[in-house]
């Protein structure tokens, strides 16, 4: 096959346009062509005239003719072969080894990870401290609605990961040369995603759509010979002359504890698992503090954004809510950037630990309410909380119990209009934006939220953003805080064969390892860690 790039169509083109387009392209009769198939449709609002844009491959009727296009436009760097981007498993088993590989956490990158290794036939067992994703959604909205935290089941922990609490969204920068991504949106597709995700640039899925996929994914784990045990949360780890010999494990129903032989485990763990992150320290796994970000949630109308972002195409069913992404080199030093943009959702309360304040984001598949909300927020690095690989998260709970206290200790956020925020004075009643955020909102100042490196960054951030996005800086738009979780504040380190450091047998993978940001990187990095578990698996057992 052939693959075109940077076909561009205007928004409202009939539906035969883009075959037109490529007989052109190609210089082809349209009878040459067998068929043709989209690879991803985006869109180009540069300029005033918004454009689609395609990237397609066509199969033609004749496999010499083929050969023969290539060969003529070999210097048009639009026209090119089309790459196999089949995902080829490196080896299947007959039988699964007597001590089966163990993934902790379900979340994307444990779901990807446990996938892979059940579909090579290596039956992994899972570890998951939360519930299963429908009784986890009842725990998360006892928060939002009844201030109740479950402190094992709540946005972090359970079934689906962080991600299941977000927008969905499937798009990553990661380099990605085996296209182990399309890997990721095909399983998602397989197990009930829509179909859409594997061409828009773009691609999210939603909460709610979300919840059903992932329980397809569990129930192919589970008719592949894998194993789901819920509610059960590693304590403690046996390492023996620098090799993973075991596991403790708790059962969060009945508090009692077990032993699980276990010489290949990942450590699919999420940025939140605190107590996992400081028992594999007490046990000498090497890790290290890294930077991460700190900041606010900020809500404006969705309409808004639209405009700014597409001028008379707003609305366009086509195009759906608009989104955005902004940066800013503040004069003190500090980068301030937006974060996990959420079009046409709610800003979410999303601690795992009691008497703490922690937002997020998330949007259904629709993307259809009021607000638009993202995360503002400003990088940090391990020099502004000096003290070891777990310092960063000392930092994370002083300004989520912070928050707390400013919020009115009741699990509200503390919120601020962004033109008060940035004329340093506390707000006193809303304007016309409405914030999602529940529990509810309290506001107050939010000066003493963050430190007063990053509350003069972001001052200096919000007017500049308006000059980017129109309205971006409006007096009513509202702040809430605080967002700490934004990656994890370290780096449980790994080697080129995808094992700790100094611990033979352990896998660190995904976002709380520091080797994914969001859905889809996590979802590959969790492909990559089973291929690594199964060589090992395959070298030992053969």
């Amino acid at each position: 096959m052939i693959r075109l790039s940077e076909l561009k169509l205007p928004l409202d083109h009939p539906e035969h346009a883009l075959q037109e387009l490529i007989v052109r392209t190609l210089d082809l009769s349209p009878a040459d062509i067998q068929s043709h198939t989209i690879y991803k449709r985006s869109y180009d609002a540069r300029k005033q005239k918004l454009l689609l844009v395609y990237i397609v491959d066509v199969e033609l009727n004749n496999p010499q003719l083929e050969a023969k296009l290539l060969a003529r436009f070999a210097t048009n760097s639009h026209i090119r072969p089309a790459p196999d981007m089949a995902y080829h498993l490196i080896t299947q088993v007959k039988e699964a080894p007597s001590i089966r590989p163990v993934v902790i956490g379900f979340g994307p990158c444990g779901i990807f990870a446990a996938m892979m290794l059940a579909q090579m036939g290596f039956k992994p067992i899972v570890i998951e401290r939360g519930k299963s994703v429908r009784e986890r959604t009842k725990d998360t909205w006892g928060l939002w609605r009844k201030r109740v935290l479950h402190t094992e089941s709540n946005v972090q922990f359970g079934e689906g990961g962080a991600g299941t609490f977000s927008d969905g969204k499937l798009w990553s920068q990661i380099k990605d040369p085996r296209f182990l991504g399309r890997k990721v949106m095909t399983e998602f597709v397989k197990a009930g995603a829509p179909e859409e995700i594997l061409l828009v640039s773009k691609p999210h899925i939603g909460t709610f759509r979300l919840v059903k996929v992932v329980e397809n994914m569990r129930e192919q784990i589970i008719a592949m010979g894998g194993e789901i045990r819920f509610q059960q949360r590693v304590s403690d780890f046996q390492i023996e002359e620098g090799h993973i010999r075991g596991l403790t494990i708790e059962n969060l129903q009945d508090g009692s504890h077990y032993e699980l032989r276990a010489d290949h485990v990942v450590l699919a763990l999420g940025h939140s698992s605190r107590d996992t992150f400081a028992k594999l320290h007490e046990r000498g796994v090497y890790m290290e503090a890294k930077p991460f970000s700190v900041g606010f949630r900020i809500e404006h109308p969705q309409g808004l954004i639209d405009r700014a972002r597409l001028g008379q195409h707003a609305g366009h069913p086509l195009l759906g809510a608009a989104d955005y992404k902004l940066v800013h080199h503040a004069a003190n030093g500090r980068s301030v950037y937006s974060f996990c943009m959420c079009p046409g959702g709610t800003v979410v309360a999303a601690t795992s630990e009691e008497n703490r304040v922690v937002t997020n984001g998330m949007s259904q598949y629709s993307r259809n309410e009021r607000n638009a909300n993202a995360g503002i927020v400003v990088g940090i690095s391990p020099a502004d909380y000096p003290g070891g690989p777990l310092a960063g998260i000392d930092f994370q709970r002083q300004l989520e119990s912070n928050a707390f206290t400013l919020g009115g200790s009741n699990y509200e956020a503390p919120g601020q209009l962004v033109g008060d925020f940035i004329a340093g004075k506390p707000s006193t009643e809303l304007g016309s934006v409405e914030p999602s955020y529940k529990p509810g909102v309290h506001l107050t100042d939010l000066a003493t939220a963050l430190p007063e490196y990053a509350i003069t960054a972001m001052r200096e951030a919000l007017p500049a953003f308006g000059k980017k996005i129109k309205g971006f800086d409006m007096h009513d738009a509202v702040l809430t805080g605080v967002e700490t979780r934004t990656s994890s504040p370290l780096r449980i380190t790994r080697g080129d064969d995808f094992q700790s450091l100094n611990v033979k047998g352990l896998y660190p993978a995904g976002e709380g390892a520091s080797y994914a940001g969001g859905i889809l990187s996590a979802g590959v990095d969790g492909i990559e860690v089973a291929e690594a578990v199964a060589k090992q698996l395959f070298i030992q057992y053969s």
